[in-house]
């Protein structure tokens, strides 16, 4: 059973960083598997849930235009655990956020989700 448990949220000033942290279980990030890719999305409040930044086993990150040059995703194999470094936060950013590891047509999996409060 895979479980993957976010960590590392809390309420920040604007300008301010966060690291969040998944912990995977029953699913190995590092193993080469065609087509998966691991991510970070958010939901702020009355919004849509939307991609943040993903990476893929390979190596390649895709981030969205809203958070480029101030968040970083990576991957600590020796952990299992992927991260996503959040700096220069601003109010925009607060939200729930999901990590999520995929493959299209086999698994998606999401975790709980850790809640980030960017205040002004």
């Amino acid at each position: 059973q895979v479980q993957l448990v976010e960590s590392g949220g809390g309420l920040v000033q604007a300008g301010g960083s966060l690291r969040l942290s998944c912990a995977a279980s029953g699913i190995i990030f590092s193993i080469n598997v065609p087509g998966k890719v691991m991510a970070w999305y958010r939901q702020a409040p009355g919004k849509e849930r939307e991609l943040v930044a993903d990476l893929t086993v390979s190596g390649s990150t895709n981030y969205a235009e809203a958070v480029k040059g101030r968040f970083i995703i990576s991957r600590d194999n020796a952990k299992n655990t992927l991260h996503l470094q959040m700096n220069g936060l601003k109010v925009e950013d607060t939200g729930v956020y999901y990590c999520n590891v995929r493959k299209a047509a086999h698994y998606d999996y999401w975790g709980q989700g850790t809640q980030v409060t960017v205040s002004s």
